[in-house]
């Protein structure tokens, strides 16, 4: 099949294109304009804007703690609404398929799980593989295990914390290497209810930077494009914004991904002890090159957290609402899930909202910065598209800010920000910079051999919210499934994986271990690809060397 899309506004920063022209299909691939063919089928998206497909690199959307919070909330569903006929994991409900489907109405053709515990990435596969159209991923979290946590207090070498960690992307087919609170859920179960950068994990003689700096190491080492993605430590509490500073510096220039950074952005200015720091951490992050982060912005409304931070859910169970939560605690790492109403009249909730903003707004390089909420901690995806518009317009932010209490918006840098994004800030940020973080050299772009995932938008200043919710085409390897925010058809996707090389005696030795510890065979939490139930289920990105 040969499409041409013809004479829309082609923004490609990978290839410093944004000028009016065509964009040529053959099957999933794009390629250069053919000689003296004639395409079999052609597209006027003349005033449309033509971008790669996003990409979104942090995502909640599969998993044993997005479960427990659909069976939290069931007044959070649409219920009613009949199950797709051909969605074929009966047990992952309604809200699995519609993921798929939402994503891809907003131009989104890639998405990456950040937070699979590695004895349950069977059960996340096997979800993910019901969310229809969209390429997943999946971060394995590690840190909080007991044998690579005896491994480091026994003075286990680089090459040893290397061979572990690839041979648990091995084990769960993942795309690359979570930590959470490095250490915190260990200090949980031992009665902490607070853990910082320099604390020492209980019983194993380390601290959680020391735990923090084997990992990004051992990331290093072993070769995968995407670095050490990490949630530090000190989520959520006025005055972190100084934790976060200290986690930049202690990235020592090796490369280091910070996670939902606006949870980390607070000072402890004004007489609530609670304000904005982003313009501080914003600087620092201008002046630390190797470091990129997620911002994690909060939207105004009702949402759930979910997060294997047992000791930060905990501290949030107050302020529950509505007044239920699941807090549990176990071997690899604990979890919570804490439902939350954001609201813009809260004092404290307009500060976060804020702060995220200057994130995004005061981070110079859009290469540095991604677009997230963190779904669905600071609010669902389905807010993308407010979000775009606001980052888009000063106007519309300052339309919002009037609506904030002043005494917060006073204690930000917001209201004095100028930037407005461009089109081509947006492509960087959501399709250029995510597909080199993760490795994937065949996406991000147009350039002639990419894999043809293809999002096309109306070009209306006046409600970019709208034109980013319903994407006027999508198609995702060169196969039209959206026109005019409306799904055409369905398709399955992949799951991405990196499978770096590694001395398989490290196996050898967890063999051993889960024998000893749990009575129960490694091999019963592997992801075998048999079991996904799908051709290609999977597809191997390359490692860097």
């Amino acid at each position: 099949m040969l499409i041409r899309l013809a004479g829309g506004r082609v923004v490609d920063p990978a290839n410093g294109r944004d000028s009016i022209g065509d964009i040529w299909i053959r099957d999933s691939r794009i390629i250069e304009a053919p000689s003296g063919e004639t395409p079999d089928e052609v597209f006027d998206v003349s005033g449309k804007i033509v971008m790669a497909g996003a990409i979104d690199i942090h995502s909640h959307i599969a998993g044993g703690n997005v479960n427990t919070a659909r069976l939290l909330l069931p007044e959070n569903h649409r219920s009613h609404t009949p199950r797709p006929a051909e969605t074929p994991l009966s047990t992952a409900g309604w809200s699995t398929f519609e993921t798929g489907v939402r994503y891809a109405a907003m131009g989104f053709t890639t998405v990456i799980e950040p937070a699979v515990p590695t004895h349950a990435a069977l059960h996340s596969h096997l979800e993910l593989a019901d969310v229809p159209i969209i390429d997943k991923g999946i971060l394995t979290v590690v840190g909080e295990d007991d044998f690579l946590l005896s491994l480091l207090r026994e003075g286990g070498n680089r090459t040893a914390i290397a061979d572990y960690l690839a041979s648990a992307l091995a084990q769960t087919k993942a795309l690359g290497i979570k930590s959470i609170n490095p250490g915190g859920s260990v200090a949980f179960a031992n009665n902490a209810r607070t853990f910082d950068l320099d604390d020492v994990v209980p019983f194993y003689g380390i601290t959680s930077r020391q735990l923090t700096e084997a990992l990004q190491q051992g990331v290093i080492d072993i070769g995968i494009a995407h670095p050490l993605h990490l949630h530090t430590n000190n989520l959520g509490i006025g005055g972190n914004v100084e934790t976060a500073l200290r986690t930049l510096q202690a990235a020592n220039g090796k490369p280091l991904h910070l996670a939902h950074l606006q949870f980390y952005a607070y000072g402890k200015d004004g007489k609530r002890g609670f304000s904005s720091g982003a313009a501080q951490l914003a600087d620092a992050v201008n002046k630390t090159p190797n470091v990129t982060i997620d911002v994690g912005q909060v939207m105004f409304r009702q949402t759930v957290t979910i997060s294997c931070d047992v000791v930060r859910q905990y501290s949030s169970i107050g302020s529950a609402k509505p007044r239920k939560s699941v807090i549990y605690d176990g071997e690899v790492n604990g979890a919570g899930v804490v439902p939350y109403l954001y609201k813009s009249d809260s004092f404290y909730n307009a500060i976060q909202w804020a702060a995220g903003l200057e994130l995004f707004l005061l981070i110079t390089n859009p290469a540095q910065v991604f677009f997230t909420t963190d779904h669905p901690n600071g609010a669902p995806y389905t807010t993308y598209p407010e979000l775009f518009a606001l980052i888009m317009s000063r106007d519309l932010r300052s339309k919002w800010l009037a609506d904030l209490p002043k005494e917060a918006v006073e204690l930000t840098t917001l209201p004095s920000i100028e930037r407005e994004y461009s089109f081509s800030e947006i492509a960087t940020m959501t399709r250029v910079a995510p597909a080199r973080l993760l490795g994937l050299k065949d996406r991000g772009h147009l350039t002639p051999g990419a894999l043809a995932d293809v999002a096309i938008y109306d070009d209306d200043p006046a409600d970019r919210a709208r034109a980013f919710r319903h994407a006027h085409l999508v198609f995702k390897d060169g196969d039209l499934v959206v026109r005019d925010g409306k799904i055409t058809h369905y398709r399955p996707g992949r799951a991405l994986t990196v499978q770096p090389s590694y001395d398989s005696n490290i196996d050898r030795r967890l063999s051993r271990y889960y024998d000893e510890a749990y009575g129960l065979s490694r091999d019963l939490f592997k992801v075998p690809e048999h079991a996904i139930g799908l051709d290609h289920a999977f597809e191997e990105v390359q490692c860097q060397g």
